[in-house]
């Protein structure tokens, strides 16, 4: 009996194990928590491509969410004044460049995610509101007991823009409010305001009501959501590779679904023609 032969695949086999430990606590040591702030508009998209990021690199993700403005304590640009260490901040496009404006996050690292539109809410069972025509949408607003809207970028917009362009500022702002913290949709299915306005991507996962549509587009305001990585991040490398494929090509269809329009490039400038000889 020659025991050589075992003895060999004893100490490959050893060998291999070792080697596979070893590469599994090199991958341990590699692999990264990023730390990831996202405003409500990109979220929903976020919370579908964001473990798909994380599967594939290795790292894991840390996910809190805050507003891109305001003042509550979870607004992305009171977390970075005191201090916060965020890897990545997703937020409202000019709401960022204030925080690279700032110094509070790198110029370089911005990068375009998607547009996004403002859309409403009433109540489910509640009859759905004609908002087709800027008419429509105006006898609508006149005839509301309440409507509310976000105290982010939508609601801004709204509340000093959208009621003075329609003509409609005085009898609407008694009877309007600007939520913080909660999501509109969540008070609208509670019965506690009649319209809700957001985001769409922000109103299509609330249950408990009916999305009525997008606001017409002579009344819109198209939002750019974009991200950064903040002077302090910790993992810098790993955030701009999630950044990178948050705006890749190939999550554009899952971006749409949630309620956002990619990000249109621009046009390729024709090439110049060449000159005869």
């Amino acid at each position: 009996m020659k025991p050589y032969p075992r003895l060999l695949s004893t100490k490959v086999a050893g060998l291999l194990g070792a080697t596979l430990a070893a590469a599994a606590f090199a991958s341990a040591v590699h692999a990264a928590e990023v730390s990831v702030v996202t405003s409500g508009g990109f979220t929903a998209a976020y919370k579908i491509l964001g473990p798909q990021w994380a599967k594939s690199s290795g790292n894991t993700l840390k996910t809190q969410l805050g507003p891109s403005m305001g003042k509550s304590d979870e607004a992305i640009p009171n977390r970075l004044a005191r201090g916060e260490k965020i890897d990545v901040v997703i937020m409202v496009g000019y709401a960022l460049d204030d925080l690279i404006k700032q110094g509070k996050v790198i110029p370089g690292s911005r990068v375009d995610l998607a547009d996004s539109r403002i859309g409403m809410v009433v109540r489910q069972g509640q009859p759905k509101p004609n908002i087709s025509t800027m008419a429509a949408f105006k006898k609508t607003l006149l005839a509301a007991q309440s409507v509310a809207y976000s105290d982010s970028a939508s609601g801004v917009y709204i509340e000093n823009e959208m009621y003075k362009k329609m003509g409609i500022e005085d009898q609407l702002k008694p009877k309007s409010t600007r939520v913080q913290k909660t999501p509109v949709a969540e008070l609208v299915a509670e019965g506690k305001y009649q319209l809700g306005f957001q985001q769409v991507a922000e109103l299509l996962p609330v249950k408990g009501v009916t999305f009525v549509g997008r606001i017409p587009e002579e009344a819109q305001s198209v939002t750019r959501f974009a991200a950064g990585i903040p002077v302090d991040a910790e993992h810098p490398k790993e955030a701009a590779a999630l950044l990178k494929y948050l705006a890749s090509s190939q999550v554009q269809p899952t971006v749409r679904k949630t309620g956002l329009d990619s990000v249109k490039k621009p046009a390729a400038k024709p090439a110049a023609a060449a000159q005869g000889h």
